[in-house]
């Protein structure tokens, strides 16, 4: 008979009773959720369809715990794109703040949602579609390069009769008209004929002249800070948010621009208690430029 192999009981005991402990540690020992959130050192803003478009804001570190505003810090938000989602429009028409609805022409809730933003106490703007450097079509009432001073000119005064409630207007991106001063120009004078408008440039690209050639007609003019929802990530959208608010602590005042999205919207509503009680007031864009509490010279994006 031969003797038997040798048994290796002990070291797979060992094993088991190793792999024993550790479970039980692991039900036992207390798991601790982080939420992150990327820090906000600065904000570099890039219209999505216009890559040459980029804005920085340097500021120092700060956190979103950062000290109170001192009083008077101001911000404006700009909801643009509207007219095409109804009920996240409607939603932040609802918001318990003051905020600005810039409404393209010629879309399916052009009329509604501009009726019901101004019955509301909402700002209401002219979302002006303007040519692209892409060649991407920015949609129906749109201005491009190629028209002439009076088709330009009848172009504008169409697409201000179709959003007859806008107190002032903003490009729809532009990226290659705002840059040309004849164009812009052109829109300024027909802005003046309108009536008394004022004009907010999107910055979709850093080489628009839009804001000086409106402000060289004698149309009260500002500039976007803070673009928010370049990416459609709610923490990153609260970041751009709390960006913002460091602008209008800094300078007085701050304009920042998103769109009618689901992010958007619940950055903006999650933010609300806690950037009030920093001292931040909202306000709507038409304010900051009656006031002159956002010149130009104040512009992210000039360069």
């Amino acid at each position: 008979m031969k003797p038997s192999a040798p048994r290796t009981i002990w070291p797979a005991a060992a094993l088991l009773a190793i792999a024993g402990a550790a479970f039980a540690w692991w039900v036992l020992h207390p798991v601790m959720r982080y939420h992150h959130r990327p820090s906000v050192a600065r904000v570099v803003a890039t219209a999505t369809p216009s890559p040459q478009a980029t804005a920085a804001v340097t500021l120092p570190p700060a956190t979103a715990s950062a000290a109170p505003a001192p009083s008077g810090a101001k911000l404006a938000i700009v909801i643009d794109d509207c007219g095409q989602w109804l009920r996240t429009e409607r939603a932040f028409i609802a918001l318990p703040v003051p905020l600005t609805l810039a409404v393209l022409p010629d879309v399916p809730y052009t009329h509604l949602i501009a009726g019901e933003a101004g019955a509301a106490g909402k700002g209401v703007m002219l979302h002006l579609p303007m040519e692209t450097l892409s060649g991407l079509n920015p949609g129906p009432g749109k201005v491009t390069t190629e028209m002439s001073d009076a088709q330009i000119a009848a172009q504008v005064g169409a697409d201000l009769a179709d959003v007859p409630l806008a107190q002032g207007v903003n490009n729809h991106e532009g990226s290659k008209a705002t840059a040309d001063a004849r164009v812009m120009r052109d829109v300024a004078a027909a802005m003046k004929k309108h009536g008394n408008l004022f004009f907010v440039d999107s910055l979709t690209i850093g080489d628009s002249v839009a804001a000086t050639e409106t402000r060289d007609a004698g149309i009260p003019t500002a500039t976007r800070d803070v673009f928010l929802d370049n990416r459609a990530d709610a923490a990153y959208i609260e970041s751009q948010l709390l960006t913002a608010a460091r602008v209008a602590r800094e300078r007085g005042s701050a304009i920042a621009i998103g769109h009618p999205r689901p992010t958007t919207l619940a950055a903006i509503r999650a933010l609300i208690p806690q950037l009030q009680s920093d001292g931040i007031h909202f306000v709507l864009v038409r304010d900051l430029i009656d006031s002159g509490a956002q010149p130009l010279s104040q512009s992210s994006g000039r360069r």
